[in-house]
């Protein structure tokens, strides 16, 4: 796995990660609303969603950075399979994020984009 590909599947598990912080515990905060295309007093109906895609980003970091680990710990083709599943997973759900609602275009190219980086990284090597 070359060390673009690495760097770009650790900025992606990074970004989920902060992801997960904003999601999970801030979705409240009324400057993240036109992030999270809510309205103020919408909170409580997004509170479910918002926390449990905050742990679905979680969770894809790390795997991201257990992939990570696990090809510089020697153990090159599971940490690959890893990686790949985890990068491929944010370029479909960013597509299924602008399929669903076409206003969230930067939203999907936010979901998407590093992840379709990081894959042609990994697989063109």
């Amino acid at each position: 796995m070359t060390t673009l590909a690495q760097v770009l599947a650790g900025l992606m598990a990074f970004v989920l990660i902060v992801m997960w912080v904003l999601e999970a515990f801030f979705y409240k905060a009324r400057a993240l609303y036109p992030i999270f295309r809510i309205e103020p007093g919408d909170e409580p109906a997004v509170r479910m969603w918002a926390i449990n895609v905050g742990y679905y980003n979680l969770c894809y970091a790390i795997g991201l950075l257990i992939g990570l680990w696990l090809v510089n710990a020697g153990s090159i083709d599971a940490g690959r399979i890893l990686v790949i599943f985890c990068l491929a997973s944010h370029v479909l759900l960013g597509l299924v994020l602008v399929s669903t609602n076409r206003k969230l275009w930067l939203s999907s190219v936010g979901e998407s984009g590093l992840a379709l980086a990081g894959l042609v990284a990994l697989l063109a090597a």
